[in-house]
């Protein structure tokens, strides 16, 4: 049985959520905002379900420096030095790097697992037992396991794994050798794997050893560690933040599914049964929401007509305002005050949307 003194919980919440604007800014992104009414943001949810599955000493977020305040005022009893802080967004590959060598440099037999901050999780003792599982496996053995969900429909947003032994790996309590694993597919291949019934949706749920994840980082993403040379002696002292200042000027933005995943010949998928939504844009978090009409529409306002409207999201956090819509479907409609957003529902679109806002001119809106 393996040692819980020795298991870490790591949050991954460095995004600026981007797919969420305009709720999302940067100055407050997605994983500080309560999308589900429940009182809790996204953050707070991830880190309290840590809680129970490793000591809450033990718990370390990875996150932007800017948002340091932001994360002490959303977890207050958190410990600083569990507060890991990046000068610049790098994506995971890099922050996964800076974690790894910290937990070696505070306990060379550490075991990760490492979760992003924005997924939602129901039934809790199943993710419990499913992660137990896990740990237990990772504790003893030298792989990297990754969480497997079965895959509802041919989505481009995820990574997917094929794992050895066809459509009968579902079923599996234990973790099974990963035969391959593809990071974000075009929309005809994902819809190849949905057929083949052979594959999972790769959770971006990771248990490993720190020192396992070294290893393949070191032999497959030699550019990014190789900028880390000294933290053995830098990281957790008063150097560290001008260290990573450096270290990250120079660091490239890659994922750890593209850097590590798609090239090791460690990665097992362990099958995930527990209720899992990964919200990472308006269409995920409209299928997530039960809270729809009789005609599938999703809003959140203080006061609303709606006549002849299908299949929409609507937001408004403007007080007494009220939203009067017809003859609309499928669309977004967000209001936060300064900006009015109406759009198809429909990922690209947005996304070219965010794009314009990042020109200069509309710096005041990010």
């Amino acid at each position: 049985m393996f040692d819980k003194k020795h298991c870490y919980g790591v949050i991954l919440a460095g995004g600026i959520g981007s797919r969420f604007w305009p709720i999302s800014r940067e100055d407050r992104p997605k994983q500080f905002l309560d999308f589900t009414g429940s009182g809790k943001s996204f953050l707070r949810m991830a880190y309290e379900r840590f809680k129970g599955i490793v000591p809450e000493e033990n718990i370390l977020i990875v996150s932007l420096d800017r948002y340091r305040d932001l994360i002490l005022e959303h977890i207050p009893e958190l410990d600083e030095k569990n507060l890991l802080l990046e000068p610049y967004g790098r994506n995971t590959a890099p922050a996964l790097a800076f974690t790894a060598y910290s937990l070696l440099k505070r306990d060379p037999d550490a075991v990760m697992i490492v979760s992003p901050s924005d997924h939602l999780i129901s039934d809790y003792d199943l993710f419990r037992d499913t992660l137990m599982v896990a740990l237990d496996h990772a504790c003893n053995s030298p792989v990297i396991i990754t969480l497997g969900i079965v895959p509802v429909r041919p989505d481009t947003n995820f990574g997917y794994v094929q794992a050895v032994g066809g459509r009968q790996v579902f079923e599996s309590d234990v973790p099974v050798k990963v035969k391959t694993f593809t990071e974000k597919p075009d929309a005809a291949l994902a819809e190849v794997f949905i057929k083949s019934g052979e594959f999972f949706w790769n959770s971006g749920i990771f248990i490993w050893q720190a020192s396992v994840l070294k290893e393949e980082l070191e032999r497959f993403a030699p550019e990014i560690t190789s900028l880390f040379s000294g933290w053995e002696t830098v990281l957790g002292s008063r150097e560290e933040k001008n260290f990573l200042e450096k270290v990250y000027m120079n660091m490239e933005r890659v994922s750890v599914d593209y850097a590590v995943m798609e090239k090791t010949e460690r990665a097992v998928v362990l099958p995930a049964k527990f209720g899992w939504a990964d919200i990472g844009n308006w269409e995920s978090l409209y299928d997530y929401l039960a809270a729809k009409d009789e005609n599938g529409n999703a809003i959140r306002a203080t006061k609303k007509l709606v006549q002849n409207d299908r299949n929409n999201i609507v937001y408004s956090s403007v007080p007494r305002k009220l939203v009067a819509m017809s003859g609309m479907e499928n669309f977004v409609v967000i209001d936060t005050g300064d900006v009015l957003l109406i759009c198809p529902r429909d990922d690209k679109k947005l996304k070219e949307i965010t794009t314009y806002i990042g020109l200069p001119e509309y710096e005041n809106y990010r």
